[in-house]
């Protein structure tokens, strides 16, 4: 059996082709997410993969809609979004697929 602690892993990144990783693959990301209210990312977008993101607790914003606890948001290659969390201790569960490195783009999609 090994186990690791999702504070050692990069921002809750476990799963992926990057140090440290639980299973080091091209295949698949995943990570826990771990927000405070006001935490946000730019609009960016993925030519490759495709980003689910599940809300496990707390409540987001994502291209200007609110999701909470039970949402799942999907983000096909060339969608952009950006990201706000709206409640401290907020959840994520994030997965890419593949796991393709170096493909995230800021901006909107066709203007990268």
């Amino acid at each position: 059996m090994k186990t690791a602690r999702l504070d050692d892993m990069v921002k809750g990144w476990f799963i992926g082709n990057f140090d440290p990783s639980l299973a080091k693959t091209e295949d698949v990301e995943v990570a826990v997410k771990r927000y405070d209210r006001g935490d946000s990312e730019a609009r960016h977008f993925h030519k490759v993969a495709t980003e689910y993101t599940v809300v496990v607790q707390g409540r987001i914003r994502m291209n200007g809609v609110e999701y909470g606890a039970g949402d799942i948001i999907v983000m096909e290659p060339g969608e952009a979004t950006d990201f706000e969390c709206l409640e401290n201790d907020s959840v994520n569960v994030v997965v890419k697929l593949p796991g393709a490195r170096n493909d995230k783009y800021m901006g909107i999609a066709g203007q990268a």
